[in-house]
Order: structure tokens, then C-alpha cells, then sequence
């Protein structure tokens, strides 16, 4: 039988439910990123290479997570609504899954 509100503890031993879902390294730039940063910028904080970051930011953005904005040559990175909802730990909303609202007529 499926439960609901399982407590982090009895998801992981050690780690986050997050963790556990991304990998430790992705829930910490998905932690980093409720700050709107660079990948140069993320690079050096967490002290790993800017491919590395932008590897892990590709699969983030792609899976709804973050979100990016370009500004001339910069692209800043920042948590989405997604994101934000799966840190708290609570379930998202249709809309922050991308699921568009049904018309009725």
C-alpha cells in the first residue's frame, strides 16, 4: 500500500528526500539557486568546474526545476515555482508542473 507524508528520515538514511530524489550535488544548486546566480559564479561558491555546474543546470532546467533568463551574454539561473515546491517538500500545483488550466465553456 502506497503512504503519503513520509518523513525524510525513513526516505533516506543520512541525506534529504531531495538528495535522494536529484543526488546530493543537484539538490545543492537547486538549494543555491533560490538566489539567482551564474554558472561562473555557482562554479566558484561550490568550488567544482563551470562545465560540471552547466551539465547539472541542463538537467535541472529541462526537468522544470529552474529556470533561466538570458541578459546579453549572461544567463542567470534561478529555482522555479517546481523547484521552490519540491525543496519545501510539499506536492506541487498543476500549474507549477506545467500543466495548463482546463477552460470550460
Amino acid at each position: 500500500m502506497w503512504q503519503s507524508g513520509v518523513p525524510a528520515e525513513e526516505v533516506t538514511s543520512g541525506g534529504t528526500a531531495v538528495e535522494s530524489l536529484l543526488g546530493a550535488p543537484r539538490a545543492r544548486l537547486l538549494e543555491e539557486l533560490c538566489s539567482p546566480a551564474t554558472t561562473t559564479a555557482l562554479a566558484r561558491r561550490l568550488g567544482v568546474t563551470p562545465s560540471a555546474i552547466s551539465q547539472h543546470l541542463a538537467v535541472l532546467h529541462r526537468s522544470g526545476m529552474i529556470d533561466r533568463q538570458r541578459s546579453g551574454r549572461t544567463v542567470l539561473y534561478q529555482t522555479s515555482e517546481l523547484g521552490l515546491a519540491l525543496l519545501a517538500g510539499r506536492r506541487p500545483t498543476a500549474l507549477e508542473m506545467g500543466h495548463k488550466p482546463v477552460r470550460h465553456l
